[in-house]
C-alpha cells in the first residue's frame, strides 16, 4: 500500500518552503555539463579561482587535527581575523567579540533564531535572507530600493521603512558589495545612512562576504562608520575561493555582547564548531601577507574586467543594468524586449530564463520573487564567474602589477563567460528584430 504524505509533520508557516533556488539550479546544470552539453552557466556565484598555495599546505599539515575546538573558534584564528581587518579595513576588533562557524550562513541563521524584534531585508536581496528569517520564526519587512539610486538604500527610504515598525529592536540585513546587483556602498553613502540607523537604534547585519572583491580595492565596512550597531559577517567562501571549506565568522560590537553570548550558546548546541583543519588553514589566509595582498589585487582587476565586458556588451543592445563595482554579479533588466517577449507569451523573468536556456543554453537566475522583486519584472541575476580562474590568475600575474590587462583579456582568458554574453546579446537582438 502506498504511503501517504504527512504534511501535518511540518510547521504550518513552512508548508511549501522551497530550497535555495541557486543551489538547485546549479545542481541541475552540473548534471547537464557532466553529460557533455555546452551550457553557459551564468547563474551561480562560486569563485573560479584556486586556493592560495600556503593555505593548501597548511590544510595538509593540519588534516590530523580531529579534536573538538572552542565553539567560537581557535584563538589563533580569531586573533588573525582581528589583525586582518585592522590592516585592510582600519577596524579595531577584539578576539573575544569574534565567532567562527561553518560558513557565515549558519551564523546568520543562529542570529535570526535568537533575535527578538523586527527583521528588515532589502529588495532586491540575496535569495537566502528571507527564507532564513522565516525558518527562524520571523516574517521580514521588505525595503524596496530603486534602480535610479543604483539599488542602494537612501536615508529617506530607510527612515520611512523603519517608522512602520513599532518593535523596540530592529535588525537590518544588507550586503556590501551587494548580491545580486553588484552595487557598493562607499564611506560617503554610509555617513548619509548612519544618522537614520542611530536614530532608530537599528542593529545591522552587514554581510561583507565580497568585501575583498571591491574592484577599487577601497572597501569600506559599515563597522567603521557605525561601530556600535554593526555585526560584520564574512568568511572565506568568495574572495578566498574556499566555499566548500565552510569557514565564516561574525564580529560583534561590545555593546551587543549579550547577543553574541546567546549565539555562541546556540552554536554549542547545533554545529559545535567549525571544522578543525579548515580553521588552522584559514589562519594563513587571514594574514596581511604580500601573498594575500597580491592575490586579492589580481582577483579584483580580473573581476572588474569581466564585469565591464558584460555590462558594456549588454548595454549595447539596450539591456539596462547598474555597472557592478564589486563581487560576482550584475542585475540586468530586459524591459527593452518586453513587447517582443509578450508576443511569444513570455511575461515573467522565469519564463524568459527558461526560454533562454532552451534556445541558446544560457543559464540565468530570474529576478522575481526569489530576489523579492515583482513577478512581472524582467530582471535577472547574472553571475560572471564561469571561467577558468586558474588560467586567468596566472595570466594576470604575468602582466604584472604596473601594467593594465590587455584589451582582449576577457575573450582570451575568461572565454566561457565572454561566449555566454555574446550568445545572450545575439538572442536579445533576435528578439528585437522579430518586432521591427
Amino acid at each position: 500500500m502506498a504511503s501517504q504524505e504527512r504534511e501535518d509533520l511540518i510547521r504550518l508557516d513552512l508548508l511549501g518552503h522551497a530550497p535555495a533556488a541557486n543551489l538547485m539550479l546549479s545542481e541541475k546544470i552540473k548534471e547537464l555539463l557532466g553529460s557533455g552539453r555546452t551550457v553557459y552557466h551564468l547563474a551561480f556565484g562560486q569563485s573560479p579561482f584556486t586556493v592560495l598555495e600556503s593555505a593548501l599546505e597548511s590544510l595538509a599539515l593540519n588534516a590530523c587535527k580531529t579534536a573538538y575546538l572552542p565553539v567560537a573558534g581557535i584563538l589563533e584564528l580569531r586573533k588573525a581575523i582581528c589583525e586582518f581587518h585592522r590592516e585592510f579595513d582600519a577596524l579595531d576588533l577584539e578576539p573575544g567579540n569574534i565567532i567562527v562557524g561553518p560558513g557565515s550562513k549558519q551564523l546568520i541563521f543562529l542570529l535570526l533564531r535568537i533575535f527578538n524584534g523586527d527583521v528588515f531585508v532589502l529588495s532586491p536581496s540575496w535569495i537566502t535572507y528571507r527564507p532564513q528569517a522565516r525558518l527562524a520564526g520571523h516574517e521580514p519587512i521588505v525595503i524596496s530600493t530603486e534602480y535610479r539610486h543604483k539599488w542602494r538604500l537612501t536615508p529617506d527610504i530607510l527612515d520611512r521603512a523603519l517608522k512602520k515598525s513599532s518593535a523596540k529592536n530592529k535588525l537590518l540585513i544588507l550586503a556590501n558589495p551587494d548580491n545580486p546587483t553588484g552595487t557598493v556602498y562607499s564611506e560617503g553613502h554610509w555617513k548619509d545612512l548612519v544618522g537614520v540607523l542611530r536614530n532608530h537604534k537599528v542593529i545591522v547585519l552587514s554581510d561583507e562576504i565580497y568585501g575583498r572583491l571591491t574592484f577599487s580595492g577601497n572597501h569600506c565596512s559599515l563597522a567603521k562608520c557605525y561601530p556600535e550597531g554593526t555585526i560584520l559577517s564574512t568568511g572565506l567562501s568568495k574572495w578566498a575561493s574556499a566555499g566548500g571549506w565552510r569557514v565564516g565568522y561574525h564580529a560583534y560590537p561590545p555593546a551587543l555582547r549579550s547577543l553574541l553570548n546567546a549565539v555562541t550558546n546556540a552554536a554549542s548546541n547545533t554545529h559545535t564548531c567549525a571544522a578543525a583543519p579548515m580553521q588552522y588553514a584559514a589562519v594563513s589566509y587571514l594574514s596581511a601577507s604580500e601573498e594575500t595582498k597580491a592575490f586579492t589585487f589580481h582577483l579584483q582587476r580580473i573581476l572588474e574586467a569581466v564585469a565591464d565586458y558584460c555590462h558594456s556588451h549588454l548595454a549595447e543592445v539596450g539591456v539596462k543594468a547598474v555597472k557592478p563595482l564589486g563581487g560576482f554579479y550584475m542585475f540586468p533588466d530586459f524591459e527593452a524586449i518586453r513587447c517582443a517577449l509578450a508576443k511569444r507569451g513570455i511575461t515573467t523573468a522565469q519564463q524568459m530564463c527558461d526560454t533562454l536556456f532552451e534556445e541558446v543554453s544560457v543559464a540565468l537566475m530570474p529576478g522575481g520573487p526569489s530576489f523579492l522583486r515583482p513577478l512581472e519584472e524582467l530582471t535577472v541575476r547574472l553571475c560572471f564567474v564561469n571561467f577558468d580562474g586558474h588560467g586567468a590568475l596566472k595570466a594576470s600575474e604575468a602582466v604584472g602589477f604596473n601594467n593594465p590587462l590587455p584589451g582582449d583579456f576577457v575573450e582570451k582568458y575568461c572565454k566561457l563567460t565572454a561566449e555566454g554574453i555574446q550568445a545572450l546579446k545575439k538572442w536579445v537582438v533576435t528578439q528585437k528584430n522579430s518586432v521591427s
